[in-house]
């Protein structure tokens, strides 16, 4: 055989060996169409070509984790992202009650990136970073640049490191907060009695974690044993988290039937139930702008079958659900994958939940005038 013709033969055995491989990978992804079949060509075309030809040797991981998280972003989602292995610990970390950080919890809402609360005993508390703050940087690079919820990501780190984030404030110049990270422990509900009130309970819930459901229960169950007559349960400044620990929490609560409603966009519907006879106390419910996702579930729940009544300002509109899916590497997948619908099928993505009575808090209020108006409303249902 010619040289030429042992040339020839190569490459033909190399393409029929190319087309068998994308023909098994377009047989396992279900590809049968014609569009793809073609698109599969397409990805595995352009990384082949960059493999050969990148002027410098290419790192194959990087490559791939290059791809899939450029196909989350393509769906223009906040709330959808790629996480890398380091990313996809410290989530774990977070959803578990414990991590690295500094103790604000984020909004990105309007291209913006926006403190919703800040924890107590935090280095966010300490610096004095306060809710409404916009962040504009994380260690010089615009959040401008980076994907919503990598943001969170870069924040956090390991206990004694330190990241720099810049500030815009409302009516300040721009500055920068050097802050040292540390262990947060997320204490996410907690509950005490009011004092100069007659039997009414308080419960704060910061956040929605892996415990909260039994925390809320101690606390509900502590404030029974003390003699509670009503209760107040403050979201405010509560940017959500865990579906499953927010219908723990309303199963406490909101009176028998439908708490959620979760469809996805084929029409699927899985519905989360209650099976308490009634509300046992009257309930007001404090909520505001900062107010997200599962806030708005369990303040939702309780407006539409008149367990409670809601003060302070409307939520933030966050009725989306994501699952998180961890893949082959250590990786993982958050994605959008259904919205949710209050009982009275109500979808707030984007809109919010109106308070049944409004009451904004005045800047640099010297006095909590929701929580005040919490206690009236309450005292006249007692």
């Amino acid at each position: 055989m010619t040289k030429k013709k042992k040339i020839l033969c190569g490459i033909g055995i190399a393409l029929a060996s190319s087309a068998l491989t994308l023909g098994g990978v377009c047989w396992f992804l279900g590809l049968t169409s014609v569009q793809g079949v073609s698109d599969a060509m397409r990805f595995f075309g352009a990384r082949k070509f960059i493999e050969m030809r990148y002027v410098e040797a290419p790192d194959d991981e990087a490559l791939m984790d290059g791809a899939i998280s450029g196909m989350v972003k393509s769906l223009g989602d906040p709330h959808s992202v790629y996480m890398d292995a380091e990313m996809f610990k410290t989530l774990k970390e977070h959803t578990e009650g414990e991590f690295g950080g500094i103790g604000v919890t984020m909004g990105f809402k309007d291209q913006k990136v926006t403190i919703l609360s800040v924890l107590e005993g935090t280095p966010g508390e300490k610096s004095g970073l306060k809710a409404g703050d916009e962040i504009l940087a994380v260690d010089g690079t615009p959040t401008s640049e980076i994907e919503p919820e990598q943001i969170a990501m870069q924040i956090r780190g390991e206990k004694g490191t330190e990241v720099t984030l810049t500030i815009h404030r409302e009516g300040q110049d721009d500055f920068d907060v050097t802050l040292t990270r540390d262990t947060i422990h997320l204490d996410t509900a907690k509950g005490k009695m009011l004092e100069g009130t007659d039997g009414i309970g308080y419960i704060r819930i910061a956040s929605f974690g892996e415990h909260t459901g039994d925390e809320f229960r101690k606390a509900y169950e502590s404030l029974e044993n003390q003699g509670m007559k009503g209760l107040i349960i403050d979201l405010r400044e509560n940017g959500g988290g865990l579906i499953t620990s927010c219908v723990d929490i309303a199963k406490l609560v909101v009176p028998k039937g439908p708490i959620v409603s979760v469809i996805q966009r084929n029409g699927s519907k899985e519905e989360y139930d209650s099976d308490l006879e009634q509300s046992k106390y009257p309930i007001v419910v404090l909520i505001d702008g900062n107010s997200a996702s599962a806030s708005e579930i369990l303040s939702g729940a309780l407006q539409d079958t008149g367990a409670a009544t809601l003060v302070g300002t409307k939520s933030y509109g966050k009725g989306s659900v994501q699952v998180v899916v961890p893949m082959f590497h250590g990786d993982g997948l958050k994605l959008t994958v259904a919205r949710y619908y209050t009982p009275n099928g109500r979808c707030i993505d984007g809109t919010g939940i109106e308070p049944d009575v409004e009451v904004p808090l005045p800047p640099n209020a010297t006095e909590d005038v929701q929580l005040a108006k919490a206690k009236e409303i309450l005292a006249g249902k007692i």
